[in-house]
């Protein structure tokens, strides 16, 4: 008899946590998995930035002969 209480009261624990939003502190959560960190945003730029300098004159030699569609003229 005692497992039928045990399992209603699992069941109403479940149906709090699927359906109540338990006043989650999104700004917390924010912090401390480090999402809105302007540092770690700027680091990304700083990538970006680097990685399109060093790859603009690959893009520049292939995309110099190149149609519209992808295609090199001449090569139809």
């Amino acid at each position: 008899m005692g497992r039928g209480r045990a399992k209603a009261k699992q069941v109403k624990v479940a149906r709090q946590l699927k359906y109540n939003s338990g006043g989650t502190d999104l700004d917390r959560l924010r912090d401390e998995l480090g999402v809105g960190d302007s540092s770690r945003n700027d680091d990304a730029d700083d990538l970006n930035d680097e990685l399109a300098d060093r790859y603009a004159d690959y893009a520049d030699d292939y995309g110099a002969g190149d149609d519209d569609d992808g295609r090199t003229s001449g090569r139809r």
